[in-house]
């Protein structure tokens, strides 16, 4: 849960924001009427994600309020009800994040939506190609500011090993005059690579003329910038192919994932887990089964055991968040992982503990689940998940919430 220090003096925009940002369920709001209140907050033991200041507090009339915040390293967006460029101007190169005029709920939904923005970024990984260590240094501490992890390489070719290196980074931002490969070469290269094909990539040049612009959309480019560019530019552009990608992951995801568990579906158990198995790791596979399900359907209806195989597929990911998780089909779902057998084990052995200490639904029940495992660096996954299944049977007709498990051989 992410904390926003909201440092506002009228109630009803503390009302509004207070209903936006609660309606997130990674957010909690920490409301302030002023200056006092909220450098009581900040001096507390808390930690802030971001915060949304007025400008205009009973004791901080002059916007002290941004000086105070920022000076503890709080990510912060102002939200005025006055528009003044020279102001706006200021206020951006101290190093807000924005700053938002009162004009309508929408500018409340536009804040709202850059702290959860900001809040994405924590785990979105930038690589900044770039031959000057100045230009290196501006981009990454900008970066930075809004949450992402940056990692600066000096050329092309520094830049294609980093992504050998690390397959988590999703934006590369290239100036375009760099020594061994250039920017314009080294976004072909990626885009010639199947790995790289949903990689954001953004093109600089101190050079900038629509020719080269064109030459690098062209090439497989999302989006292009002349030096120097105004840092809210850059923001929005960045952004934009941000959303734009993670719309075309959730297409993908749509078609994988079951709708109601938001587990992945049956059609990808089978077609990732077989080239997980090709990788040669050793694969455990682990079949878990609610017990008793049928009952709580009958007696309590299908709305409300919907509802226990939401919570208990949340519970599942929470605990498996390494691993594939797979709804195989009614109250069974399938874990494969390729990590060390005793850590996906103790793994299990914990996520058994802790659902039998919950209960679910406005009718507090009690679940337990039973389990069966099977891991080989060999075979088939349908054969794994064979062995597992008779292991998970056994589990079931001996007693029920317990694991069966053995390493196939």
């Amino acid at each position: 849960m992410y904390k926003v220090l909201v440092t506002e003096d009228s109630p009803i925009v503390r009302k509004i924001l207070f209903k936006l940002i609660e309606d997130n369920p990674y957010f909690q709001s920490v409301l302030c009427e002023d200056l006092a209140s909220a450098r009581e907050q900040l001096e507390s033991d808390q930690s802030f994600l971001a915060a949304i200041v007025d400008l205009n507090l009973p004791d901080a009339p002059n916007g002290e309020i941004v000086d105070v915040v920022l000076s503890y390293d709080v990510p912060t967006v102002v939200l005025t009800g006055n528009f003044d460029e020279h102001l706006r101007h200021m206020l951006l190169d101290k190093g807000v994040l924005d700053y938002i005029t009162k004009e309508s709920r929408y500018s409340y939904m536009q804040v709202v939506k850059l702290i959860e923005r900001l809040r994405k970024n924590l785990s979105t990984k930038v690589l900044v190609a770039d031959d000057s260590i100045t230009s290196q240094n501006f981009l990454s501490h900008f970066l930075k500011k809004f949450g992402f992890q940056v990692q600066c390489v000096n050329d092309g070719v520094e830049a294609l090993a980093a992504l050998d290196a690390d397959s988590d980074i999703k934006l590369v931002i290239s100036d375009y005059m760099m020594p061994n490969l250039d920017g314009f070469e080294l976004v072909k290269k990626i885009r010639q690579d199947r790995r790289f094909q949903d990689l954001i990539f953004v093109g600089l040049s101190a050079k900038g003329n629509s020719m080269l612009s064109a030459k690098f959309i062209k090439s497989g480019a999302n989006d292009f910038l002349s030096k120097p560019f105004y840092h809210e530019e850059f923001f929005c552009r960045v952004l934009h192919s941000l959303e734009l990608q993670e719309m075309m992951e959730q297409v993908r995801d749509a078609a994988n994932l079951d709708p109601l568990t938001n587990t992945y579906n049956r059609r990808y158990l089978f077609e990732h887990g077989e080239l997980m198995l090709k990788s040669g790791k050793q694969t455990t596979v682990v079949i878990i089964d609610i017990d008793d399900f049928k009952p709580i359907n009958d007696t309590f209806g299908h709305k409300t055991g919907d509802k226990l195989l939401e919570a208990f597929s949340m519970l599942l990911k929470r605990y498996f968040r390494e691993d594939m998780v797979a709804r195989y089909g009614g109250e069974e779902f399938v874990v494969v992982s390729e990590r060390e057998y005793e850590q996906v084990m103790h793994t299990t052995t914990l996520f058994m503990q802790k659902l039998r200490e919950l209960s679910f639904t406005e009718h507090s029940i009690a679940m337990t689940c039973s389990i069966g495992v099977s891991s080989n660096n060999s075979g088939s996954l349908e054969d794994l998940i064979d062995i597992a299944d008779k292991r998970l049977y056994e589990a079931k007709h001996s007693g029920k919430d317990k694991v069966i498990e053995a390493i196939a051989v």
